[in-house]
């Protein structure tokens, strides 16, 4: 019976942390697959933030997990890019990448793969804005707080991006946007 007090005191030592986890996976996943573009580095974008977040999970206040695991999630695929930056300048030839295709209906395959195509062709910052805008759907100022920028930065990273994603070749014939016309003398 020793292994089962031992199990029972390292759940109560991890202060909610597996619920939060298990609970959290999903949602940070999918996310991360916006930010990556691939579901598997984005699994382990999401476990790599996770380990990192466990880490500090009873310094962290309870009302700010979300906001502080979303950072984090940024940050790590921030510092993940310019490993493979790194990668890249020290590598002659790279790899051929393999590309998963998911089941499904061809044009929904296709949307995703020029989504994904498009996003990546964004600048970091403009891309994690991008999906914390329009796929975790927080509002500029949370943005600001998540990346630790200025309100203004944000709203020129979502400017730009927006403006990339609408004249991306993969993605600007599927997008069904009708420009709102500006009235003489307003500003854009």
């Amino acid at each position: 019976m020793p292994h089962e007090s031992a199990t029972s005191a390292t759940e109560e030592d991890d202060d909610g942390f597996a619920e939060f986890a298990v609970a959290a996976w999903p949602r940070l996943v999918r996310t991360a697959q916006l930010l990556t573009g691939d579901f598997h580095e984005a699994e382990d974008l999401v476990q790599t933030t996770l380990a990192k977040v466990y880490g500090r999970w009873r310094r962290v206040p309870r009302a700010e997990i979300d906001l502080y695991v979303r950072r984090a999630l940024v940050n790590n695929n921030l510092s993940r890019i310019r490993r493979k930056r790194v990668v890249h300048l020290l590598t002659p030839v790279l790899p051929e990448s393999l590309r998963h295709t998911a089941a499904g209906h061809e044009e929904a395959v296709e949307e995703r793969a020029g989504l994904f195509a498009a996003l990546a062709d964004l600048t970091a910052r403009q891309r994690a804005v991008m999906v914390l805008r329009y796929w975790e759907d927080l509002t500029e100022p949370q943005i600001a707080s998540v990346l630790g920028c200025s309100l203004g930065t944000v709203k020129s990273h979502a400017r730009r991006g927006l403006a990339a994603l609408r004249e991306h070749p993969r993605i600007a014939t599927t997008l069904s946007v009708t420009p709102v016309p500006v009235p003489s003398g307003a500003r854009r």
